[in-house]
């Protein structure tokens, strides 16, 4: 078994277009369904997905949860629904009545907000929902995490793409590391290790995992096990390296960590990160 916890659908062509991608795109400005996705992603294994919405328009989270009706491939929903809509418990409500909503995604701009009671409060909320977090954050931001987990320390968070650590072969940021080290002391904190294509900066990225242990192998001595998670960014990803290169590389690398460390890797510790039925 093998989910992918990181994957956008959406559709171009819809009356109201979308709000993401920009139409100037030309690789990711077309229609996206799971249907294209499956085409790559089950020769290589993957058995299931949770997509993060990528649309700042609320009604989009109905959208996939419409998806995820007729296509049981997805396991799982990452929605968007910013803390600072007056209306944000309503539609929390409303979504996560459905159980593949799973939780919600902010970014490196809400965690300056920590001192903000509404914008607490709403967080509170998730957290009360038994709901995740994932923060799509820069290597800044990485070190308000610990604040964050402080006051929701019941709350399961999920990192995504390393925290959007430059990787390029080298040992990583000495302060990136230690802000990883530091958020990963709290047990309910993962990490997707995803977006590693990307941050290389390069077209196409290197496909030998020897360029990205240096990086990897900080992730795994501070989150071992079982608090790290596969995660593809497709079709982000295509930009960079095909999906077959992307599973590749942690493939390679999880691999020679044994067959348990693998399985875990790949989907019981997305299981018990998200809370899935699967």
């Amino acid at each position: 078994m093998i989910i992918d916890t990181h994957t956008h659908f959406y559709d171009p062509t819809r009356p109201e277009g979308v709000p993401w991608p920009n139409p100037d795109d030309d690789l990711l400005y077309r229609k996206v369904m799971p249907a294209d996705y499956k085409k790559l992603a089950v020769p290589e294994g993957v058995t299931g997905t949770v997509v993060v919405e990528a649309s700042r328009w609320i009604e989009d989270n109905q959208w996939i949860l419409d998806l995820a009706a007729k296509e049981n491939f997805i396991v799982g929903l990452v929605g968007n629904i910013d803390p600072y809509d007056a209306d944000f418990e309503k539609h929390l409500n409303r979504f996560s009545a459905n159980p593949l909503f799973r939780g919600i995604r902010i970014g490196s701009g809400h965690l300056r907000s920590l001192g903000d009671t509404g914008f607490m409060k709403n967080i509170e909320k998730l957290a009360q929902k038994g709901l995740t977090l994932d923060l799509l954050i820069n290597p800044d931001a990485l070190k308000q995490v610990p604040a964050l987990v402080e006051h929701t320390p019941t709350m399961r968070v999920v990192i995504n793409h390393i925290a959007g650590i430059r990787v390029d072969g080298n040992a990583p940021d000495s302060d990136w590391i230690t802000a990883i080290q530091e958020a990963a002391r709290y047990p309910n904190v993962f990490c997707k290790v995803s977006g590693l294509a990307e941050h290389t900066g390069q077209k196409p990225a290197p496909d030998d995992v020897a360029f990205y242990t240096p990086t990897i192998d900080v992730l795994w001595k501070a989150f071992g096990e079982d608090r790290l998670i596969y995660g593809s960014n497709w079709p982000v990803s295509e930009r960079f390296a095909a999906y077959k290169v992307v599973q590749k590389i942690v493939n390679d690398y999880f691999s020679a960590k044994g067959d348990a460390a693998k399985e875990k890797y790949f989907w019981k510790n997305a299981k018990e990160a998200y809370q899935l039925s699967v």
